[in-house]
C-alpha cells in the first residue's frame, strides 16, 4: 500500500452485503488489506463470523430483502464502524427456469433478492453519504444487465433494474460527491456458478466439464473470470481519483461485450 493512500482508506468504512463468499469476499479482502474498516453482511452467520475473524472485520446478519433488517443492521454497523462511506450491493442470487414454467414465486424471489436488496441497502446509506459530501455506491451487477440469458430471464430483468436504479441515482447524487456505479461481471468463478455447472449437469445431457465449456464460451478469452479481477475494479472505484466515474456499467468479461 502507498503510505499517502494509507490515511484515506483508513477514514472509510465499506459494507459489503454477500460479503463471506465468492466475489463478495474477495472485495471485502481488497478493502481490508488496503486498512477500511469493513462490515461484512450476509444470511450464512457462522460463514459471516469466520471470514469477520479472519479479515478482521465486523459482520452483520440480514436478509436484505427485509426492510426492517436491513434498517437494523446498518444502525447497528454505524454504531460499531462509524457512517458508511463505501457500499457494495454485491448480495445476489440466481435460479433458471424456462419462462413458460417459471413460478410467481422465482420470478418475486429473483426481484426481491437482487434489486430490492439493492434498494433498501442504497436507501440506506445514501443520506449520510449526502451530507457527508462523500460516497462510494458499488452495484455488482452481472453481463446479464447488459445483454439477455436464455432460461434466467427473472434474474435478467432484476439485473437490468439495478442497472437502471445505479444510472438514475447517479445523476440524483452527481453533485453530492457521491458516486454510483455497477460492475458486470461475465461468469465468475464462484459457488454460484459452481451450483449453475451443477444444474446444467442435472437438466441435460452434458458433463460437467461440458456445461463448463458452455459457460466459458460466452468469454472471449475462454475461461471464468476471477473474483479478485472484479475486488480490483470496486477498489479503483472507490479511489480518490475516481471521482468523476459515475453512472457506468462497467463489464469484467474478457471481451463478451466488445
Amino acid at each position: 500500500m502507498n503510505e499517502k493512500s494509507k490515511p484515506y482508506y483508513s477514514k472509510q468504512h465499506a459494507v459489503v452485503t454477500g460479503g463471506a463468499s465468492g466475489i463478495g469476499l474477495a472485495i471485502a479482502q481488497q478493502f481490508s488489506n488496503m486498512g477500511m474498516r469493513v462490515t461484512l453482511m450476509g444470511r450464512n452467520q457462522q460463514r459471516l463470523l469466520e471470514v469477520a475473524a479472519r479479515l478482521n472485520a465486523s459482520s452483520q446478519q440480514v436478509d436484505i430483502s427485509s426492510p426492517d433488517e436491513v434498517r437494523q443492521s446498518f444502525s447497528a454497523a454505524v454504531k460499531a464502524n462509524g457512517p458508511v462511506t463505501i457500499l457494495v450491493n454485491n448480495a445476489g442470487s440466481v435460479d433458471s427456469s424456462a419462462f413458460n414454467k417459471m413460478s410467481d414465486e422465482l420470478w418475486q424471489r429473483m426481484l426481491a433478492v437482487n434489486l430490492t436488496g439493492t434498494y433498501l441497502c442504497t436507501k440506506a446509506v445514501v443520506d449520510s453519504m449526502s451530507k457527508a459530501g462523500f460516497g462510494r455506491i458499488i452495484n455488482i451487477a452481472s453481463t446479464a444487465a447488459l445483454k439477455g440469458y436464455a432460461y434466467v430471464s427473472a434474474y435478467c430483468a432484476a439485473k437490468h433494474g439495478v442497472l437502471g436504479l445505479t444510472r438514475a441515482l447517479a445523476l440524483e447524487l452527481a453533485k453530492k460527491g457521491v458516486t454510483v456505479n455497477a460492475i458486470c461481471p461475465g461468469y465468475t468463478d464462484t459457488d454460484l456458478v459452481d451450483r449453475s455447472l451443477d444444474t446444467i449437469v442435472e437438466s441435460t445431457a452434458l458433463n460437467r466439464e461440458q456445461a463448463l465449456a458452455e459457460l466459458v464460451k460466452n468469454n472471449p478469452q475462454g475461461r471464468l473470470i476471477k473474483p479478485e479481477e472484479v475486488a480490483e475494479t470496486a477498489l479503483w472505484l472507490c479511489q480518490p481519483h475516481s471521482a468523476s466515474i459515475n453512472g457506468q456499467a462497467i463489464a469484467v468479461a474478457g471481451g463478451e461485450l466488445a
